[in-house]
């Protein structure tokens, strides 16, 4: 049996903190012992009702009581393991009799895990790189994400014309500015984004200087992830930095052609021709010609689809992941 702390100070939305739920529902699930411990959130915390989270402040800098709270309430409940997400977590989360995990889903700043026993990254890359900062390599560990499988996720209805879609926090590191200008040289696509953030006045913006605010539809954040890809043609994934890309895991799950720039994350997952295709960083024409190529070839997008879906079910599917995710904690744990 597995007694984890589980300690998450992440945002309302996210996909690190997307699959912080999904882990924690899959151990408690399993039968595991797991406490939640997440940052104030009532969203998150009637989403993981069934593993009755606590709640703390995780606030700035000059927050001297979480740490104080969490170190009691880890002293009262007494884990095998405490697993801490991301950094503000992590430097808030004491060592104790127990195995401290810091759990990272980006090149993060290492000081803030100084204190961990183990380092886990969700990508290989990541795991490359925090062996080479000079942490030994017996500490530091792969495990990979699961994704929601959305197979056979019903579509909402459609009007005519090759449907692109992205997803994603609006924010400079997605990229959405080259997608829009690909977009522009696309001129039979009309493409949804589903996501919030401080780049919609820009979004909208550049959208009308290229002449396809008309095409472009800024949906906010949605939950229907599922009936959103199984509408859609193509799926895109911009990112000028993605360490890992959850989105193109969710998109594999529902059989849809995925098209990604080759920042970290993507260009790890995708054997590009044969589970999707590749593009240069930040460059709209080869963007462009790969949704033109594919809208023009159905039978090759599908093609693509099926090899995703193949290699969502065997990598990243909740089952197998779970199961190392698992092994893994059983493994570190006091």
């Amino acid at each position: 049996m597995i007694r984890l702390a589980n300690i998450m100070a992440g945002a309302p939305q996210g996909g690190a903190e997307a699959f912080y739920e999904r882990l924690t529902l899959a151990l408690h699930g399993a039968g595991e012992e797991v406490l939640p411990v997440i940052r104030r959130d009532a969203g998150r915390a009637a989403r993981i009702a069934a593993a009755s989270p606590v709640q703390l402040r995780f606030g700035g800098a000059l927050d001297i009581l979480t740490p104080l709270r969490l170190g009691r309430i880890l002293s009262d409940w007494r884990p095998r393991v405490a697993m801490a997400w991301m950094n503000r977590a992590a430097g808030m989360t004491p060592r104790g009799d127990w195995t401290l995990v810091g759990r990272l889903g980006g090149y993060y700043d290492l000081k803030y895990y100084r204190h961990c026993d183990h380092l886990v990254g969700n990508t290989r890359d990541l795991q490359r790189w925090i062996i080479a900062q000079g942490w030994p390599e017996q500490r530091v560990h792969y495990l990979p994400n699961f994704a929601t499988d959305f197979a056979g996720t019903p579509a909402a209805p459609r009007p005519g014309g090759g449907h692109l879609l992205a997803m994603g926090r609006l924010h400079p590191n997605k990229g959405f500015d080259t997608l829009i200008r690909a977009l522009a040289l696309v001129p039979e696509a009309r493409l949804s984004i589903a996501g919030e953030g401080p780049e919609r006045p820009a979004l909208e913006a550049l959208a009308r200087e290229c002449g396809v605010a008309e095409r472009l539809t800024l949906l906010g954040w949605r939950q229907d992830t599922g009936a959103l890809l199984a509408e859609c043609d193509l799926f895109l994934c911009p990112s000028r930095h993605e360490p890992l890309g959850n989105v193109v895991l969710e998109a594999w799950s529902a059989a849809r052609p995925v098209i990604a720039a080759a920042a970290q994350g993507p260009a790890e997952l995708i054997e590009d021709g044969e589970t999707g295709l590749l593009v240069p960083v930040d460059e709209p024409e080869p963007m462009a010609a790969a949704i033109r190529a594919l809208l023009a070839d159905p039978a090759r997008a599908q093609a693509l689809a099926a090899a995703g879906r193949a290699r969502f079910k065997r990598d990243f599917a909740e089952a197998p992941v779970l199961a190392q995710w698992r092994e893994f904690l059983h493994k570190v744990q006091r």
